[in-house]
């Protein structure tokens, strides 16, 4: 790329990024209630975002080849009992990426 391309590369990047991010306070004031639609999507996108990323991060494991899909069942179990016990969203993603992560390249 040329230098006027990353000039106007970076420039775009910027003005996309500023616009999601005042938009929102443009179009929704703060004197003014938030659309029942936009409440029912700020409580429904987080699960189904999640859902979405495990569909995504489960679709080439095979059990019928390789670990037999050991490995991902297990961090699969680590998540989820480091969220109910701990209900902190962080832990249990880094805490499930690590064991995952060890169980790929130490034991499997």
């Amino acid at each position: 790329m040329t230098i006027t391309q990353q000039i106007i590369t970076v420039a775009m990047v910027v003005f996309g990024t500023m616009i999601t991010r005042f938009l929102p306070f443009v179009v929704f004031q703060s004197n003014k209630p938030t659309p029942k639609y936009i409440q029912y999507l700020g409580k429904v996108l987080p699960g189904a975002v999640f859902g979405l990323l495990i569909i995504y991060c489960l679709r080439n494991v095979s059990v019928f080849t390789g670990t037999h899909g050991l490995p991902e069942a297990i961090a699969i179990v680590v998540v989820a009992v480091l969220h109910k016990w701990k209900r902190q969203m962080l832990l249990s993603i880094a805490g499930g990426t690590a064991v995952y992560m060890l169980l790929v390249q130490l034991v499997f």
